[in-house]
């Protein structure tokens, strides 16, 4: 049945596979720019070419092909799951030799910077497209689809979590305050633990949706179709437009409590907070004030997401995707902005706007991908063709595209305000960069991806249009 309801055990199943992906992409979106300036030791133009080109590349070629090849990949497993199950261990591997740290000299470690990041994306690529596409054929049941997705989101907070509030602190101490040979250690780790988790979601789940034997069709028929499907370039946009601002920020935040936040101001509110945790066992963040900050900070803000989170659903179910998405995509951009008017010393309301920001923002995370399943669903609705993959494949090259663009403008601001790593204190113009590249510069693709939503037409009511018309077509 392509619309029967499933079970506990399957969502979870499916999730811990974004979970696994999300210890690689919540690394990369965090701290790929500060390891590649203050840990690996390159300058930030040339972190910023890297991540640039190689991101484009591996957005605008690796995902088209791995599409096209995922939808044509016939197995007694399904089309999807088996790339799950044969990219777990490489994927693993090739991320722990990416945040590795070789003795080389300057170009050496820009060529190695080059080929790991290379082939750490097409991986990722290789795994996430398939398993992306998974959500679309696991059911054809939109409440499904938004109950798993919820599901998913959830995994994926967890990831984000153990990655923004503990993994600096672990990687200080594991190092003993050396980075370079603490993360290593945590990729290590990170790389057994996320193996495991993707080999568990192969054998849990199922791919209930098979397209028609009949069904036959060219990449230049996918791509046509593609091409003429407007909701699908309104979300490839909006994919794109909210990964930038994630990378912008999200690797911003490392830089804007090292350089921005008053570190007085931060020991007086985080006092009573660290003695608290540590009279109750819970000592996680160690002594630097700056670690424990960002890791707290971080950690508010992503309890509130998954709060947020919990609220999708309902809400989604009631209004529409579109317009749930639109609105609290808004909301979640106000927060943003008012960094910009914080003072340095204005810690308390830091920890506040944060807060509020990753709830109004946490309410969208499961709709975005739910939304690209819908799509899937309207081009079939529309050409009587299903082509999954490409579908999600053209939304994975808006989030790499996204992560590389962010990614490289981080570090090409921080290199325009004039930052030095080598510098204990920073210039009065970078200092100012920091607290832009969390506010002004990511707060524009959110505002940005509000309005474009207005022409995106799958309200709620199309929705169930399209859904009902493709149940009567399966079931004929």
């Amino acid at each position: 049945m392509n619309n029967e309801k499933l079970s506990i055990r399957e969502k979870i199943g499916y999730s811990l596979g974004d979970l696994a992906a999300n210890l690689v992409f919540q690394t990369l979106m965090t701290y790929l720019a500060y390891f590649y300036t203050d840990i690996y030791g390159l300058q930030p133009n040339d972190a910023s070419i890297i991540i640039l080109v190689v991101g484009l590349i591996a957005a605008f070629a690796f995902n088209p092909i791995m599409g096209a090849i995922a939808d044509r990949t016939h197995t007694k497993w399904g089309k999807f799951r088996p790339w799950i199950l044969w990219t777990a261990v490489p994927l693993g591997a090739v991320a722990l030799l990416a945040f590795s740290t070789p003795d080389f000299d300057y170009k050496g470690k820009v060529i190695y910077a080059v080929i790991t990041y290379t082939l750490l994306l097409m991986l990722y690529a290789a795994n996430n497209l398939p398993y992306s596409a998974l959500s679309g054929v696991i059911t054809g049941d939109m409440g499904e689809r938004n109950s798993i997705s919820s599901y998913r989101f959830v995994a994926v907070m967890i990831a984000q979590f153990f990655v923004q509030v503990f993994m600096l602190p672990i990687i200080e101490t594991a190092g003993g305050g050396d980075k370079a040979v603490g993360i290593e250690i945590v990729m290590t780790w990170l790389a057994i633990i996320g193996t495991i988790m993707l080999l568990i979601t192969f054998f849990t789940t199922k791919e209930r949706i098979v397209p028609k034997p009949e069904q036959k069709s060219s990449l230049k028929e996918d791509i046509g179709d593609l091409i003429k499907n407007k909701p699908w370039i309104i979300m490839l946009t909006l994919t794109t437009l909210v990964f930038i601002t994630l990378a912008l920020k999200g690797g911003s935040y490392v830089y804007y409590f090292e350089n921005f936040v008053d570190e007085t101001a931060l020991t007086q509110f985080l006092q009573p907070i660290l003695n608290f945790l540590s009279d109750i066992g819970m000592n996680f963040f160690g002594e630097n004030p700056v670690s424990a900050g960002f890791g707290l900070f971080n950690a508010g803000g992503i309890t509130f997401m998954i709060v947020g989170i919990m609220f999708s659903k309902k809400l989604a179910d009631k209004y529409g995707k579109r317009d749930v998405f639109g609105v609290f995509l808004f909301l979640s951009t106000i927060f943003i902005i008012l960094f910009y008017f914080i003072p340095a010393t204005s810690v308390k309301l830091m920890f506040i706007s944060q807060i509020l920001h990753g709830f109004f923002y946490g309410i969208t995370i499961p709709l975005l991908w739910a939304m690209i399943a819908d799509v899937a669903d309207f081009s079939e609705w529309k050409t009587n063709r299903r082509a999954t993959a490409i579908i999600f494949s053209a939304m994975m090259v808006g989030l790499k595209g996204g992560l590389s663009i962010g990614s490289a403008l981080l570090t090409a601001i921080l290199g325009s305000y004039g930052y030095n790593a080598e510098l204990a204190i920073q210039s009065e113009s970078a200092i100012i960069g920091s607290k832009m590249l969390v506010s002004i510069y990511p707060a524009i693709p959110f505002l940005i991806g509000t309005g474009l939503l207005f022409f995106y037409e799958i309200n709620k009511k199309f929705e169930v249009q399209i859904e009902n018309d493709l149940k009567e077509r399966r079931t004929k």
